[in-house]
């Protein structure tokens, strides 16, 4: 087949937040709106006239790259809400390993901020790791973009379970009060791949500066420690 230059793809912007490594980046946008992060535009896009008047929208379509995936992609896959047992196809499927490693998400936007290479957005509600490339951005439109009665598979039988989050006095006097809520936030969604549940196992976490040390029970997950990096 013949090489189509036009369809080569390039990236408008890249993501900039705490998610440091995939571990602990939520699984679908929207599960962690306290987490914000920065879409800061590549040489050639920072006209203003890019993003003139989109203000007016309180959420964005986000077009991305799985920048951070090695495994090629399968035909079908074991998606994390049906225990990491069953296969499924990959179509019928949010699973980041694909045949064109393409993301889709929507994110609120919080602000527009001139900075010195600049404007960038501030958008909340991510789940793209740092530095994540963006190929396009397009306005989410609630009359067409959103649809009541749509039916979910079998996302809509295993939705997201919330745990508690302990963090001891101790540890708290190390963070900030928006660090607290960060990872109160992103440790309540269970980052841990679901086939994982040795309650004395003690996990890691980056998230900014911080690798944030941590266990689970049946009742909750408790953080042991916080380490500056």
């Amino acid at each position: 087949m013949e090489k189509n230059d036009s369809l080569l793809i390039e990236p408008v912007a890249y993501i900039k937040n705490g998610y440091k490594e995939k571990f602990g980046v939520p699984r679908q946008s929207g599960l962690a709106p306290s987490v914000k992060s920065v879409i800061e535009f590549c040489d050639g896009f920072r006209d203003e006239n890019c993003i003139r008047d989109i203000e007016q929208y309180s959420h964005l379509w986000l077009v991305w790259g799985f920048s951070k995936n090695e495994n090629q992609w399968s035909p079908t896959v074991r998606p994390p809400r049906l225990g990491g047992n069953k296969r499924v196809g990959v179509f019928a499927t949010r699973s980041p390993f694909r045949p064109n490693p393409i993301g889709l998400s929507c994110v609120k936007l919080e602000k527009i901020e001139d900075r010195k290479n600049g404007r960038v957005i501030i958008v909340s509600g991510g789940d793209l790791a740092d530095n994540t490339p963006i190929y396009d951005i397009k306005p989410y439109l609630p009359y067409v973009d959103s649809i009541p009665d749509a039916v979910g598979g079998f996302s809509d039988e295993h939705k997201n379970d919330y745990y508690e989050v302990h963090i001891p006095a101790e540890v708290k006097e190390k963070l900030t009060e928006s660090q607290v809520e960060n990872i109160t936030e992103l440790l309540s969604l269970d980052p841990r791949p679901s086939y994982q549940n040795d309650e004395e196992r003690v996990y890691g976490l980056s998230f900014e500066n911080l690798e944030i040390k941590f266990r689970y029970t049946e009742e909750k997950i408790v953080v042991c420690d916080i380490v500056r990096g």
